[in-house]
């Protein structure tokens, strides 16, 4: 049996600061071991435990998509002491990836369906998964109408700017992309929260799923809106990232009832959250 707890060694590859405050980075990694690559299989929802020896390790999702080969990815915001380690770290030192970990999106249910994106801040990172894996021109196909609506507090805070410019060129997605508030005169796209341009923004729940993953304020607030266009609770996916934790549900410190967040999520449908305590 393997060590659930002994990581991947890697290696960073390279390092991308992503926000104006340059407290996100998305950091590109490849495996020392090529089969570990092998054994690393992954879907887009899933996370994995980044390790820094002698620090400590830290849950983060997974930002790049298994149809990109050859390396992961994870952007990762500075908030404690392995991350601050980590956002210290160079390209060419080496480190370990645990997993893949938890549950993913519903991906063989939603196929041949409508899907909306809905995404806030740094948790736009599994999202960005998806979207790089339905793009892909095997995928593609698989999917009907793909909307994004994404939103950050300011434009310097927005993650993957070359790749949202991209996609927004393209004409098989609908990109909406917003900023809490903004002063500056060449910002050309939506202002407001992210649950006031979903409301604007989709205008039907027919044959759709909706997957949102962002902090809990916005969660909690883009839940009735989706409920109001009718989008029905088993076909309004959340990602529960805020409350990971080890991974495997040993600690016990990311219960939601009986239920392990890092274990049995962090997906869930919002009709498995209604059977839950409203502690998410």
């Amino acid at each position: 049996m393997e060590n659930p707890y002994l990581p991947y060694p890697v290696r960073i590859e390279d390092i991308v600061t992503e926000t104006e405050d340059e407290k996100l980075k998305t950091f590109k990694f490849v495996f020392l071991n090529p089969e570990d690559e092998k054994r690393f299989m992954y879907r887009p929802g899933q996370f994995a435990e980044l390790s820094v020896s002698g620090k400590g390790e830290v849950p983060i999702g997974i930002a790049s998509s298994p149809t990109e080969k050859g390396y992961l990815s994870f952007t990762v915001n500075e908030v404690g002491l392995v991350t601050t380690w980590l956002h210290m770290m160079k390209k060419g030192y080496v480190m370990g990836v645990r997993g893949p970990l938890g549950n993913w999106y519903p991906w063989q249910e939603m196929e041949g369906k409508n899907v909306v994106i809905i995404g806030g801040g740094f948790a736009f990172t599994t999202l960005r998964s998806s979207i790089i894996y339905m793009l892909n021109p095997e995928n593609r196909p698989k999917f009907k109408d793909i909307t994004v609506v994404y939103g950050a507090r300011s434009p310097g805070m927005l993650l993957y700017k070359d790749e949202l410019a991209a996609w927004e060129q393209r004409d098989d997605i609908r990109m909406h992309i917003t900023v809490d508030s903004s002063n500056d005169p060449a910002w050309k796209y939506n202002v407001g929260f992210v649950p006031a341009i979903v409301k604007q923004k989709i205008t039907s729940a027919d044959d759709a799923y909706a997957v949102v993953c962002g902090p809990p304020v916005m969660i909690k607030f883009t839940q009735p809106v989706l409920q109001e266009l009718g989008f029905p609770p088993e076909r309004i996916i959340l990602s529960l990232e805020m409350r990971m934790k080890c991974g495997i549900g040993m600690c016990g410190r990311c219960n939601i009832g009986d239920k392990f967040v890092c274990k049995d999520g962090p997906v869930f449908s919002l009709a498995q959250l209604k059977e839950l305590p409203p502690e998410y």
